[in-house]
């Protein structure tokens, strides 16, 4: 079966559970050879979990954003490989591997923009490389290169908690803008993971979040993953963070980051720009939370990023409404790019980075 569907959490490994966070936005069936996804497409009206297995219905879930986050797709086409591997008739280890590739190839351009993707893909297709004697041989190394991307992205969760404590102050307003927690990373996740592992050390913060348009991932997944964490939260619309800003209830903004070029520019969801401009108007720090598997040393500026475009239709309406004619022409990228002028730092597993950036992703890139 390409997809089934569940409900309730599965069961999260030994090293997970020790984890102070109880969503899993991503998990492996190891005994039933199964990619888990929550899918984020039905928060929070609902919390199904889906099972696959097929790298068509795989594909299928990065797009229409049922897995999304920089960290988790990457995560999930790690496990994704490993579910198509356990399910493959290839009747030779030399035709699984090229199937596995062909898979590879399909999940790594899924998403154009988040580099962890095809960071990820790129050392899954290094454990095809490995001359494995038979196909048992070869599910294994995949599952451990997996578990591996798995665990670097959680460990690296934790270790962003701890470089960011720093950043805050009791009492502080912290805006967001879409969703960086559990449900977009292993762990905590990303930017909103720094303000869960602040306020479980005792300090008192107030998110304030956007609501993000088109999608609302801020409406739909932040506050509710906040509700889930006990974080108190205000939900704004975008255009609020002016005024939010203007009227100080608000003394630092953190986001996450969907690819990070090597002079600090960075790419992440669509008006994350304009909220930075706000941030730089009103001398409130805005400051990148995102693993050194964000990081695309390859690119000198924000602009040789590659910027995804979306369909219209998910601003003409959403979730089964339509606000907007159906004919007229719309513009509707999914990201933008922060110019590093803006950016306060950037905050990685390897420490805090402030600018010039150039020098310093470097050597937090560096094994």
């Amino acid at each position: 079966m390409t997809l089934r569907e569940g409900d309730g959490n599965p069961m999260a490994s030994p090293k997970e559970a020790t984890m102070p966070c109880p969503i899993h936005a991503v998990a492996y069936d190891a005994e039933r050879g199964e990619l888990v996804l929550l899918d984020q497409t039905l928060i929070p009206w609902e919390e199904k979990y889906l099972r696959l297995d097929r790298v068509d219905a795989m594909v299928e879930a990065i797009r229409a954003l049922r897995v999304r986050g920089a960290p988790a797709i990457g995560v999930a086409a790690g496990y994704g490989l490993c579910a198509v591997a356990r399910h493959s008739q290839a009747s030779t280890v030399q035709q699984l591997e090229q199937e596995l590739d062909a898979a590879a190839v399909a999940l790594g351009v899924a998403r154009p923009t988040a580099i962890n993707l095809m960071h990820a893909v790129a050392r899954m297709r290094q454990a095809l490389t490995g001359g494995a004697a038979n196909a048992r041989a070869l599910i294994a190394a995949l599952e451990k290169a997996a578990h591996k991307l798995y665990a670097e992205e959680l460990a690296a969760s934790a270790l962003m908690g701890k470089h960011a404590f720093k950043l805050f102050h009791d009492g502080d307003g912290v805006i967001t803008h879409c969703n960086t927690g559990a449900l977009a990373a292993p762990g905590a996740g990303t930017a909103l993971g720094t303000v869960l592992y602040a306020t479980r050390r005792g300090m008192k913060l107030h998110v304030y979040a956007d609501e993000t348009r088109p999608l609302l991932q801020g409406g739909r997944l932040t506050t509710w993953e906040c509700l889930h964490q006990n974080i108190p939260c205000t939900l704004i619309t975008d255009s609020m963070a002016a005024v939010v800003l203007k009227e100080g209830k608000v003394q630092i903004a953190v986001v996450g980051a969907d690819r990070i070029a090597a002079n600090g520019d960075t790419a992440n969801k669509i008006g994350t720009y304009g909220l930075a401009v706000l941030c730089k108007v009103h001398r409130v720090p805005f400051y990148v939370v995102a693993p050194t598997s964000t990081v695309d040393l390859t690119l000198d500026d924000g602009r040789a990023i590659p910027i995804e475009q979306r369909s219209g239709d998910e601003v003409r309406g959403a979730f089964g409404a339509r606000w907007a004619p159906a004919e007229v022409a719309v513009y509707s990228p999914a990201f933008d790019v922060t110019p590093a002028k803006l950016i306060s730092g950037i905050v990685t597993e390897r420490g805090l980075v402030r600018p010039p950036y150039r020098n310093g992703l470097r050597l937090a890139c560096k094994k």
